[in-house]
């Protein structure tokens, strides 16, 4: 297998990511490894603490420039206190959003600032995954969906369906241009049938 790989998941919000995740790392777990399994915003201590500021409140409690700098913060010490102790470790990393996310939510979709993203990225985290899967699906359902869980982490579900259909496309974009490392899923399936694609593209590319 690829040396401790960084396994994300991407996509809008109520596509599925977090219980596909969650569904590789059973996997994995199933084939012998040892994974990590863990979420951003958070996936530390005080990355969780930032993620309670990010997912609550007001739709438009933070600009842009600020949520930048607080998902960034957030990631850099689930890097520190999570991931890269994984890796060195030699588990496996599977990771309900990452970099990607801060990428189309922020830094292409409220504002031109995909650059400031990249550069924050650059010179903060440094780190991209190794494979990718970016999960596809319906804006109008993955949203019904999202609002339906009742989380209380909606401030971005909030935002409304056109916010959502945007980053749908920010996300097929970033698919397009990452064939390296992105693999596209059809989400409007059920549940087990996009697991067990997960698992086989999974497998075929770490080579387990």
């Amino acid at each position: 297998m690829t040396p401790a790989p960084l396994i994300t998941f991407e996509g809008i919000d109520g596509s599925g990511k977090s219980t596909q995740a969650r569904r590789l790392a059973e996997h994995l777990q199933a084939r012998g490894l040892d994974p990590v399994l863990t979420r951003e915003p958070g996936g530390s201590p005080g990355a969780e603490e930032i993620r309670a500021l990010l997912l609550t409140g007001d739709p438009a409690r933070w600009s842009a420039e600020t949520e930048i700098l607080l998902f960034t913060a957030a990631r850099r010490d689930h890097l520190e206190k999570t991931i890269e102790p994984a890796l060195a470790a030699g588990r496996p990393v599977v990771c309900d959003r990452f970099a990607d996310s801060t990428r189309i939510y922020q830094g292409a979709t409220r504002g031109d600032l995909r650059a400031v993203v990249d550069d924050l990225h650059a010179r903060i985290i440094a780190r991209e995954p190794d494979l990718t899967f970016v999960i596809d699906m319906d804006p109008a359902e993955a949203l019904t969906r999202g609002l339906a869980r009742r989380s209380g982490e909606d401030r971005f579900e909030e935002m409304g369906l056109p916010f959502q259909e945007t980053l749908r496309h920010g996300f097929l974009a970033l698919a397009h241009d990452h064939p390296e490392r992105c693999i596209l899923i059809d989400g409007n399936r059920p549940e087990a049938q996009v697991a067990t694609e997960i698992a086989a593209r999974a497998e075929s590319v770490l080579n387990l």
